[in-house]
């Protein structure tokens, strides 16, 4: 069965890059044991910093006082779904082979949840008949 693409594939990839941009915020959120932002000056925390880039500085990522990355800063929540669905829409239109393979895998998934959903369906109804 050949695959084709489908304005749903996209949205479906949409949907999948917003969820892994949220993983995404609260992972760095959570488990950054370092904090990333050491002083007021944007070179020092470049240079010093692992986890501070120049990205944070331009785009404006949100730190507490002491440093550390914001779970509860909507802005940063935002630049992290943003970022991940700038870069999983930028795939699935730049490398088709990838796109295809995306498509099939959901093409897949959506073919066995239906296939799921008809089994359980005459499960039932079977065992109401017995």
């Amino acid at each position: 069965m050949e695959t084709e693409l489908a304005t749903w594939h996209f949205v479906a990839a949409a949907a999948g890059s917003a969820l892994l941009g949220i993983l995404f915020h609260v992972c760095r959120a959570v488990f950054n044991v370092f904090p990333d932002k050491l002083s007021d000056t944007p070179a020092v925390n470049i240079f010093v910093s692992n986890g501070y880039s120049w990205a944070d500085h331009v785009f404006g990522t949100e730190y507490d006082d002491a440093g550390y990355y914001r779970l509860d800063s909507l802005k940063n929540l935002r630049l992290a779904v943003g970022y991940s669905l700038f870069c999983g829409m930028a795939v699935m239109l730049f490398l088709p082979d990838v796109a295809l393979g995306i498509a099939a895998l959901l093409d897949l998934g959506l073919q066995s949840f239906v296939d799921l959903v008809i089994y359980r369906m005459q499960n039932f109804r079977l065992a109401t008949m017995a």
